[in-house]
């Protein structure tokens, strides 16, 4: 699982994750959401109170493969619908009945599509004009799908990797490859995969609201499944049906199971004071591990593997740092999973006088402390004391943390 900035507030009881082996688009996410009981009564005042005009919304049952979803659908008279820019689709989003998060992640979505345009066409984003992603159909395909997570509680969401076509396709710029140019430029950062197929299984439309909703992207997390929908496609594909799986559940992580990024690379080039160094960038920039282990490399050279463990958001900071001090010319990176025991920090009374420690939490309820190494060190300096000393004192009160009045019984097993 590759894991994004987590967006927002989590309601962890309900987690979404989106299967797309057959591509992502806005009616497909909308169908989907229909699908596991979004009513469309709700979705149908959404619109109308965008104070979009000629446009009127459709929901029914279809299949694909002998598989049965919803279909999405928009109907608009097209004469009425003008091309707009960004302060335009402002201005409609503005006037919804929707709460200010899903006015905002919904102006998000499009500043995100204006950015990709105009760095495509070499013009400001506030000068961009919205075609296909600013007709009628695709408003309503965002809002109404960022409405539709909101209103059913579904945070975290997660996906699977995007399967991508080939092709060409004509828009209003002219005919362009597929994925086109935008999408691909949304995409960035997220994994994707050759479908092998000759159509465009990635809508720009698709693209922008897996960007904005998505936590991560890979394997189904660990959950219980409550509930499946379906949101139908356009097409009838040969190799597959055309349908995006929604999969509802139940959060079946262990709590104490956390995903950290693992940074490393192998360095034959440096000095002991570089990488003491660069040690300390690194914890300063939030790394929660930094360790160097020596390693052979080729041609018979000695080297150090770095290590970095850190919160997946730190990731891209601490690569940076690392390339910077360093000079490397590549490093690898992955996400793993680590289960750690509750601790925090506490300050108890020594001979030495007030003594910081780690006490940490166990399973049953018990507790433990364990030495701080700088608070430690500043006793050991400032009063003269070994630092073994101080350490075997901090150790030896775990006996006493251990020790409880009903444990204290007679012989005979009376209190």
């Amino acid at each position: 699982m590759i894991p994004c900035k987590i967006k927002g507030k989590q309601d962890m009881n309900n987690i979404a994750y989106l299967d797309c082996f057959s591509g992502v688009s806005g009616d497909m996410l909308l169908g989907a959401l229909l699908d596991i009981g979004l009513p469309l009564k709700e979705l149908r005042d959404i619109v109308d109170s965008l104070g979009l005009h000629g446009v009127d919304i459709a929901a029914k049952e279809e299949s694909r493969h002998n598989i049965s979803g919803t279909r999405f659908h928009v109907n608009i008279n097209k004469k009425r619908q003008p091309p707009r820019d960004l302060d335009a689709i402002r201005t409609l989003i503005q006037k919804g009945k929707i709460s200010d998060s899903v006015k905002q992640k919904s102006m998000a979505a499009f500043e995100l599509m204006a950015e990709a345009e105009a760095a495509i066409h070499g013009c400001t984003r506030e000068s961009v004009h919205f075609h296909e992603v600013g007709a009628a159909d695709s408003i309503i395909d965002v809002v109404g799908t960022i409405y539709g997570f909101e209103r059913l509680k579904l945070s975290p969401v997660f996906s699977s990797p995007l399967p991508l076509g080939t092709g060409f396709v004509d828009t209003m710029h002219g005919t362009i490859p597929v994925p086109s140019p935008a999408t691909i430029a949304i995409l960035k950062d997220i994994p994707v995969t050759g479908s092998g197929l000759h159509a465009e299984m990635v809508t720009p439309t698709g693209a922008l609201l897996l960007k904005i909703l998505c936590n991560g992207f890979g394997r189904i997390p660990p959950m219980v499944i409550k509930k499946t929908g379906y949101g139908v496609g356009k097409r009838d594909l040969k190799d597959r049906p055309n349908l995006l799986r929604i999969i509802i559940g139940k959060d079946a992580t262990d709590k104490k199971t956390e995903t950290v990024a693992l940074v490393e690379t192998n360095i034959d080039d440096c000095s002991p004071e570089v990488l003491g160094f660069l040690m300390e960038r690194l914890f300063d920039a939030g790394a929660l591990d930094v360790s160097f282990c020596h390693i052979g490399m080729k041609k018979n050279r000695p080297g150090i593997l770095l290590q970095v463990i850190a919160n997946p958001h730190d990731k891209d900071m601490l690569t940076d740092i690392i390339f910077r001090e360093t000079g490397t010319l590549g490093i690898r990176f992955s996400y793993k999973f680590r289960k750690v025991i509750k601790r925090k920090s506490k300050i108890i009374a020594s001979p030495w006088g007030s003594l910081a420690v780690k006490e940490t939490i166990n399973d049953d309820g018990s507790t433990s402390i364990f030495p701080e190494y700088d608070a430690c060190h500043t006793i050991a300096i400032t009063q003269d004391v070994p630092l073994m000393e101080i350490y075997t004192w901090v150790q030896s009160q775990n006996r006493h943390l251990q020790q409880s009045p009903c444990t204290d019984r007679h012989s005979d097993g009376r209190k």
